[in-house]
């Protein structure tokens, strides 16, 4: 069986992802190391937390190098919420701190409105705008689970779904190989364990 590498960094709900791939019938290992990444058929970056520690985090273990050059070797590769944000060049999360610049943009706090609570925390629906292999089988509208205070400001050409939160919201980009998701596809119930078992698919 073809196995995806979950990236442990200290940081994130990486039980949670391994779980829902394995209900799937996929096989997910949990793992710092490098090395166990490099041999995989597919890795995901979860992540939950605070950008600059994170990324500290990937730097000082050579996981920095590794994600990308796993990236660069055509095998799909799934980045979600502070996983995601930290494959962009830089985020304002607590000052401005490089990220791992694998897509054009930048991370910036949702802008605060009458009406509008922070974090923006709950479920949403999806509005697809390139229909990408990960997204087979859903339908307008679809709901799906987020948690989070800062989104991608990215070009149009990466992003692949929205959000509407009073301006659309960054909800999911892709770039050939490399793909990611602001909202939590392992706590967004059948939709999110459809574009999972999609993930698995392209392996």
């Amino acid at each position: 069986m073809k196995r995806i590498a979950i990236i442990d960094y200290g940081m994130g709900n990486l039980r949670s992802v391994q779980k829902a791939l394995e209900y799937l019938g996929l096989e997910a290992e949990i793992t710092a190391d490098p090395q166990r990444v490099k041999q995989a058929a597919g890795a995901v970056l979860p992540g939950v937390g605070a950008f600059a520690d994170a990324i500290a985090q990937l730097r000082g273990s050579g996981m920095d190098g590794c994600i990308a050059e796993f990236v660069a070797s055509g095998r799909p590769f799934l980045g979600i919420c502070l996983g995601m944000q930290m494959l962009f060049e830089e985020s304002l999360e607590g000052g401005a701190h490089a990220g791992l610049a694998l897509l054009p943009g930048r991370v910036i706090p949702i802008p605060a409105a009458p009406g509008r609570k922070i974090p923006h925390m709950g479920w949403n629906a999806l509005e697809i705008c390139r229909q990408e292999p990960l997204f087979a089988g859903l339908h307008p509208g679809d709901d799906v689970y987020f948690v989070h205070s800062f989104y991608a400001d990215a070009p149009a050409e990466v992003v692949s779904a929205v959000c509407d939160y009073g301006f659309p919201v960054t909800a999911a980009v892709q770039r050939g190989n490399l793909m990611a998701t602001q909202f939590h596809p392992e706590k967004s119930g059948d939709v999110g364990l459809r574009i999972l078992k999609n993930f698995g698919g392209l392996l």
